[in-house]
């Protein structure tokens, strides 16, 4: 069964300090907060078939995570909510596989206090709507969409005040879920998890108002020679891998891996 990562071994891998060193058998996997049902879904399909197998799941923010292996964190997969984050590790020389995209993401307007079944991006600027939350668009990519959706639709002067920024889009999401934030845009494959799906609705944001959230994993140079790190990797790009993410609300690529 999955290891539950404690505070204590938390803080362990934010400086590099881990005593578990490269096992063959064991996984530190660093993952986009829109995957954290998503992926630990994928960590039990894969535990089924891989026993042997230790996985220890980290979620956050993209950006945070690229930031913190350049630092030498002692990650073994990274699963970002932007692709851009494990290219630029590629070509810093810190990877041991070619980058693989796994999905595409979506950003919608979620609430549990509001029928944002029916709402508009437009409807953000209302004065009855006093709070939204929003991922920290300076690491978060799904932050970094919405700023994006926000400006070009000509709403950012207008809701800026009102924002309520989340270290990560899961964080985000809790704002909203816990009344601190009457909506959040936060990402589908949250809004479709069995933790938020019973709460509240929501209302896609229309792709042409962002970059598209094209999401791309790699393996990490420390698990070069990690067999464990490869069956993983093949297994998230495998059937079961992507039946799970389409379940989530993810678009699956065509291709399995990004020109390098």
């Amino acid at each position: 069964m999955k290891r539950l990562v404690s505070v204590f071994s938390v803080i362990l891998l934010m400086f590099g300090y881990s005593a578990w060193a490269a096992e063959p058998s064991r996984l530190t996997i660093a993952a986009a907060a829109d995957l954290k049902f998503a992926m630990e879904e994928i960590a039990r399909a894969f535990r089924k078939e891989h026993p042997e197998a230790t996985l220890d799941l980290v979620t956050g923010s993209s950006g945070r995570f690229y930031e913190q292996i350049v630092q030498a964190a002692p990650f073994d997969l990274f699963f970002s909510a932007d692709v851009k984050f494990p290219q630029q590790l590629k070509e810093q020389r810190l990877t041991a596989s070619e980058v693989r995209l796994y999905a595409r993401g979506r950003i919608v307007l979620w609430s549990a206090r509001m029928n944002a079944a029916d709402m508009k991006l437009s409807d953000l600027a209302k004065p009855d709507i006093t709070k939204i939350a929003i991922a920290n668009p300076k690491h978060a990519p799904y932050g970094m969409r919405a700023e994006e959706a926000l400006k070009k639709a000509g709403l950012w002067p207008k809701v800026e005040k009102k924002l309520v920024f989340g270290e990560n889009v899961a964080q985000t999401a809790q704002f909203a879920e816990t009344g601190a934030a009457e909506v959040g845009i936060i990402a589908l494959s949250l809004a479709e998890s069995p933790m938020l799906k019973p709460k509240g609705g929501y209302s896609l944001i229309p792709e042409n108002l962002h970059s598209p959230l094209d999401q791309g994993y790699v393996i990490l140079r420390r698990a070069e020679d990690n067999s464990s790190a490869k069956a993983f990797a093949d297994f998230v790009s495998g059937e079961a891998g992507r039946t799970i993410f389409r379940r989530y609300g993810f678009v699956l690529p065509v291709e399995s891996s990004s020109s390098q």
